[in-house]
């Protein structure tokens, strides 16, 4: 088994530390989703989100219920999933970090719509989504949410996160 030497003591890496570099092997999508309404404005980076069925077109979320973001995602029950472009990589870094809520939102350009969440515009692809369900594992909820609407701009690249480093594809 592998080891780590920590100032001195040999200490074997925990389970979660070998799943987390597992999964920074996984090149994802890196997206910042996106709420608006009645609990407020609201915004993260995400790479946990994939396709679940297309009957009825439905995408899942990963949220931590520890982010800044959670109590108006889920309270709004509606998202906003913008799917990053190449050199847009500054943008995942403030919605993944400590910036606070309305400064996310104040240095990039967005389309407010009337009802819906904020779509980022130059994203390679919009999803307006309604939350349908949610499941509770671990650290994060689950959250199910159904495709309402798509803005394609088919920039024709998309911004990936692999081996905890930004490419392009």
């Amino acid at each position: 088994m592998p080891t780590e030497v920590l100032q001195g003591i040999t200490e074997a890496p925990t389970a979660q530390q070998r799943f987390r570099q597992a999964m920074a092997q996984l090149a994802a999508a890196v997206h910042i989703v996106t709420t608006d309404g009645e609990s407020g404005k609201a915004g993260f980076a995400a790479s946990a989100v994939c396709s679940v069925t297309d009957s009825p077109p439905t995408l899942l979320v990963c949220l931590n219920r520890g982010s800044s973001a959670w109590q108006a995602t889920v309270s709004n029950a509606q998202v906003c999933i913008n799917t990053l472009s190449a050199g847009q990589q500054e943008i995942s870094a403030i919605f993944g970090g400590k910036t606070m809520m309305p400064e996310r939102f104040s240095n990039t350009e967005w389309l407010d719509r009337e009802g819906k969440a904020p779509a980022l515009v130059g994203a390679a692809m919009s999803l307006d989504c309604r939350i349908v369900n949610s499941t509770r594992v671990g650290s994060h909820d689950v959250l199910f949410c159904e495709v309402l609407d798509i803005i394609d701009n088919q920039t024709g690249t998309n911004l990936l996160y692999f081996n905890r480093q930004y490419h392009t594809l």
